[in-house]
Order: structure tokens, then C-alpha cells, then sequence
């Protein structure tokens, strides 16, 4: 189904600033092939683009879950002056919905002022009515389109690195740094870097997705993802007495270290590769020259993740995700709390991993986390 088209927005809701005399108002229109590279320099400039609205992470959407892509541009005097990445999601378990962006903690609308916004904003609507969208997700740390609700689910944890890779271990609270230094010097974790360990590094993902009784993400995910972002990753294992017990793919966006798909065995609590894995990736980002850690996004509910992040030293920030819905229409209940998936969850943890991946791999398409 296309939706290519030209919307010439003029008064349209929510309010935005209106154009200084003489300025053109914006249209906007589906992302032609011609304008991919521009939308990555605009995205790499924007101060608020993140790697989630990257042609990168479309291409492995697209490649790996097999969704349709929805990218609207904001034109003004022909240049971007905002851009809006979405996916169109339908499915028997969720219903319809346009998400910016799937398995991404960022997305929605960046653009160069409330104009532009307003513009993305209606045409996203227009887009969601004619297909029989229940919602639309934008996932951007600052609320963005005026007088549309947040979704207080969700927090970021970022902290500004040590100049110094010998002040990274100390940067660490007392307890989190002694796990970490145990890890180290009691326990001689080792950790090498590397693309040739992705497969591994899938493998104890999905281990800890079973535990955690959620799905995994299929491999041609992560495959795609290290293709498309050349240099700008790192693939880490890490091993205890010579066997895996951790393995975490970071990606390097702007001045940024990400860390953000984890996996890892059962025994990788009682030597603390967790621990370890998170600090040998903070102590290389200090030495290649980058200045935030980004621990990504977890739900306000989940104790675990969110006390493990807080026991580093991060400290919660609210992000602030907006949900539109149109007119008859009530957002899906996507959370792991919703009592349709209740028992679904306590079978997942006794299945057999062979069916967990192969299950994981093919329902995650339909849940975009």
C-alpha cells in the first residue's frame, strides 16, 4: 500500500508557530530515493536525531521483521526541515498502528521549528485514519507535537563519561565497583572485541530473553544492523575460565557509547560479567574519545533493570513518548503486565530454547518493542 503524496499544511492542529513573512510554508511528502542521504545528514545534524532514525536501523526493520516503512519529509523552499520515521504494523495480536520507531527507544518527529511539526504530525494522521491505525507511537525523549499526552512508562539513564580510562573503574558507586573489579582480578573474566563473535553473543541473548520470559529478536537483525553501521559498533564477549558467559552489541552514535542488546548465562551473576562487560565498554568509549554512556530505556516497572542501572551510578529520567489515537479508536495494551499475556509469559520460561528462538524470532514481528 503506498502513500506517497504532498500535503500542503496550512492550518492544520495541533497550533504551531506561523512562518516569518516571506518564509514558505512546509509540505510534506513520503521520502523519495533521491533524498536518503540527505535524510541522514539531517539526521546526524539535528541535535535531538538519534541512531533509531537512521536509514540504518530502516533498512534492518525492513530487512529482518519484514514491516513497511512509512518516512514522511517536511519540505520548505525544497530542504528537509523535518523529518518523521514510522513503521505500519498489522497484526492479529496488536491490531494496527504506526510506530517511530519499532525495537528503537527513540523516534518521532525532529524538525527545525513547531511548523514543520505540526505539518509531520497531520500527515501522520491523515495516514493513520485511511489505514485504521488505533495509534501512533512516537518515541522521542522530549515531548515534541503541543498538547498531545505522554506516556509516563518508560526512563533513560545517560551519564557523562571520566576523561580519563583510569577514572572509569572509580566512576562506578562502591558496590558496583567492587563487582566489577572482582570480576576482574578475582574471577580473571577476560573480554575481546570483535564481529566474529555476533553469533555467540545472539545465542546468550536469547538464553536471557527465555529468562526473562520475553521474545528474542531474530539474528538477521543484529546481522543487519552490524552491516549497516560500519565502525560505529562493537561486538564484546566476554568469558570465564574460557567459556562465554556475557556477550553485549554497543553501537557509537554522535559522542555517544550505547550499549544494547545483552546476553548472558546463568552463571554470569555469580562472577559478574554483567558487571564487567558494562565497564570494559565504558572504558574503551573513554579511550576512543566518547562522552556519554547511554544505558537505553527500561520500564519504570521493571525493578530489575531499572535497580541494576540505578547500582551504576545512572539515575532515571522520564522519557517522554507520545501516543496519538484517532477518533473511535483505543491504543493497544502492548505491556508485559496486559493479562492476555500473563500466562503466555510463565509457559515461555519452560519451553525449550530451540522453540523460544524460533517462536521469539516470528512473534516479535507483531510486537514492536
Amino acid at each position: 500500500m503506498s502513500d506517497a503524496m504532498t500535503i500542503v499544511e496550512s492550518g492544520a492542529e495541533p497550533r504551531r508557530d506561523t512562518p516569518p513573512a516571506g518564509r514558505a510554508t512546509c509540505k510534506v511528502q513520503t521520502l523519495p530515493p533521491h533524498r536518503v542521504d540527505e535524510w541522514n545528514t539531517y539526521v546526524l545534524a539535528h541535535p535531538e536525531g538519534t541512531l533509531f532514525h537512521t536509514m540504518a536501523w530502516k533498512d534492518a526493520v525492513e530487512g529482518a521483521f519484514n514491516l513497511e516503512a512509512v518516512y514522511l519529509t517536511a519540505l520548505r523552499d525544497d530542504r528537509l526541515a523535518g523529518v518523521l520515521p514510522m513503521f505500519f504494523i498489522a497484526s492479529r495480536l496488536t491490531g494496527r498502528m504506526l510506530v517511530s520507531v519499532p525495537y528503537g527507544v527513540g523516534g518521532g518527529i525532529i524538525a527545525d521549528d513547531d511548523e514543520a511539526v505540526g505539518a509531520l504530525f497531520a500527515a501522520a494522521q491523515k495516514i493513520a485514519v485511511k489505514r485504521g491505525c488505533a495509534m501512533i507511537d512516537f518515541r522521542s525523549e522530549r515531548a515534541t507535537v503541543p498538547h498531545l499526552p505522554t506516556v509516563d512508562r518508560y526512563v533513560g539513564f545517560r551519564r557523562e563519561l571520566p576523561k580519563r580510562v583510569d577514572d572509569v573503574l572509580g566512576f562506578l558507586p562502591r558496590k558496583a565497583r567492587a563487582a566489577a573489579r572482582n570480576a576482574r582480578n578475582k574471577y580473571k573474566l577476560t573480554v575481546s572485541f570483535g564481529d566474529e563473535h555476533l553469533p555467540e553473543v545472539w545465542r546468550l541473548y536469547t538464553i536471557a530473553m527465555r529468562r526473562l520470559a520475553s521474545l528474542n529478536y531474530p539474528y538477521s537483525f543484529f546481522e543487519r544492523l552490524v552491516a549497516h553501521t560500519p565502525g560505529r559498533h562493537w561486538v564484546s564477549l566476554v568469558r570465564w575460565d574460557g567459556h562465554a558467559v556475557a556477550g553485549l552489541l554497543t553501537f557509537l552514535f554522535k559522542d555517544c557509547v550505547m550499549p544494547y542488546f545483552i546476553g548472558t548465562t546463568e552463571e554470569a551473576k555469580r562472577c559478574g560479567a554483567a558487571n564487567y562487560i558494562y565497564l570494559s565498554a565504558m572504558e574503551r568509549g573513554v579511550e576512543q574519545g566518547y562522552q556519554i554512556f547511554d544505558f537505553g530505556r527500561t520500564r519504570r516497572d521493571n525493578t530489575g533493570s531499572y535497580d541494576f542501572k540505578r547500582f551504576q551510578g545512572f539515575e532515571p529520567r522520564p522519557l517522554a513518548y507520545q501516543c496519538y489515537s484517532p477518533p473511535g479508536h483505543r491504543p493497544p495494551n502492548l505491556s508485559p503486565d496486559n493479562p492476555r499475556f500473563r500466562l503466555a509469559r510463565r509457559i515461555w520460561t519452560r519451553l525449550p530454547l530451540c522453540v523460544t528462538r524460533s517462536l521469539g524470532t516470528r512473534l516479535a514481528r507483531h510486537i514492536p518493542g
